[in-house]
């Protein structure tokens, strides 16, 4: 895995295929895809300016704690997110209750871009079932709302939603994707999210099994 995000121009195509690698044949999810996939999300933020910066800087933080990890000497231990989570819950390595000797264990970290990710999925699918008169802000906002905020202080989440109102219209959007038309773009994030859902609710469904969905 290389070491920092690159600064590359953002790809949808590439999310794509990255979400796509994501999972085996045994519906795990393999971290290094995981990670590049998060590289590609980094650069679509990055790609509208600072709106983006408040989760992009964190993403990058978390992406950079998990390459951390998977270049360690138990490197093989974070292959998937499934192996992740029992070893480090085998070999008590995540703080359960309270933020104490494991604040950057890959559960936790990992924990934060799963719920970015919730928000993110939220607002392409937003985009990708928009109308030419659809506003970027509102749609923003309103995946905000059902995903991150509630993970937010009151001051983050007052300052998020003024941010948001300056966002792009939707064309200036689609042009980001760098795919084409807004016709080929609609048609790519159907192809898109689809895979980057599954991703979600796979890993949703494993942190809930072990009772990490509140990690401090």
């Amino acid at each position: 895995m290389a070491d920092s995000v690159p600064e590359e121009k953002f790809s949808l195509k590439e999310v794509l295929i990255t979400f796509q690698s994501c999972l085996t044949d045994n519906q795990e999810i393999l971290t290094d895809s995981y990670v590049n996939g998060w590289r590609g999300l980094v650069r679509f933020m990055n790609s509208l300016g600072s709106i983006f910066s408040f989760i992009s800087k964190d993403a990058v933080n978390k992406i950079q704690i998990m390459v951390t990890h998977r270049n360690g000497e138990n490197g093989d231990k974070y292959e998937t997110l499934q192996s992740m989570v029992k070893y480090e819950l085998d070999n008590n390595l995540v703080d359960l209750q309270r933020r104490a000797e494991h604040p950057e264990s890959g559960c936790r970290t990992l924990l934060r871009l799963h719920r970015a990710l919730r928000w993110l999925e939220l607002f392409l699918e937003k985009l990708r079932t928009s109308t030419e008169d659809s506003k970027t802000s509102v749609m923003c906002t309103d995946a905000y709302n059902d995903s991150l905020a509630q993970h937010h202080a009151w001051i983050i989440r007052k300052a998020a939603t003024m941010a948001f109102c300056a966002l792009p219209g939707r064309a200036a959007f689609f042009q980001t994707m760098n795919v084409g038309s807004t016709e080929q773009v609609v048609a790519m994030l159907g192809e898109a999210m689809p895979f980057i859902s599954k991703v979600y609710e796979i890993t949703e469904e494993l942190y809930k099994q072990h009772n990490l969905l509140e990690l401090p």
